[in-house]
Parts: structure tokens; C-alpha cells; sequence
């Protein structure tokens, strides 16, 4: 089994990135610029929103979210305990939609089949 370590991927994702600066610098500042218009503290602060955002690179599978924003934690000060639970959830919600779409679709067999 493949160990990820997630500061040479992160490191690696960085020099790949100078590198789309270079060809997409009007798309990479607009990036730039609501990554932080969304992380900013306002209403939730910003270790809030990076815990949310570790949650949603986990149910989405995403391992470069997965080193920049545990990174990002790290730095802000969050638990292993606040980790923990954020996974909990990614989990919870990475299992959750599936469910719930299972149920739509059967229901949209249901709905066609009736039209048969």
C-alpha cells in the first residue's frame, strides 16, 4: 500500500501550480480572490470555514484539499479532536447523499414504470 505524504504532494501541487499562474494568470487571481473572500472570518471564522472545507475534500475525494487545508489547520489551531469530528461528518455526508439519491432514483423507476 501507497503511504500519501501530503507535504511533498502539497509541495508538488504548489510547483504545479506556479505553472498554470503562468498560463492562466486572469483565472488564477480570480481563484486567489474568492479563496479568500470564503475563508475570510466573518460570521464563521476562518478556522470554521478551513474545518468545512477539510470536511467537503474529504467527501469529495480530493487529496490535494486534503493536505492544504489539514496544513492550514494545523496552523490555525485546531484539535486533533476538531479533525476528528469534521470527519465524522465527510463521512456521515459522503455516505448520506448516495442514500438519498438511491431513494430518488428508485422513485424515478417507480414514476416511468408507471408510464409504461
Amino acid at each position: 500500500m501507497d503511504t500519501t505524504s501530503y507535504a511533498k504532494l502539497t509541495g508538488e501541487i504548489s510547483a504545479n501550480l506556479i505553472q498554470l499562474r503562468k498560463g492562466q494568470p486572469e483565472m488564477m487571481r480570480g481563484f486567489n480572490a474568492l479563496s479568500q473572500a470564503a475563508m475570510a472570518a466573518g460570521a464563521l471564522d476562518t478556522k470554521t470555514k478551513e474545518l468545512l472545507a477539510l470536511g467537503i475534500g474529504v467527501a469529495t475525494r480530493c487529496d490535494g484539499c486534503i493536505g492544504f487545508h489539514t496544513k492550514a489547520l494545523t496552523q490555525l489551531g485546531a484539535t486533533r479532536q476538531e479533525v476528528e469530528e469534521v470527519l465524522g461528518v465527510a463521512v456521515y455526508m459522503g455516505g448520506g447523499p448516495s442514500l438519498m439519491y438511491a431513494a430518488n432514483a428508485l422513485a424515478a423507476f417507480g414514476e416511468f414504470s408507471e408510464k409504461k
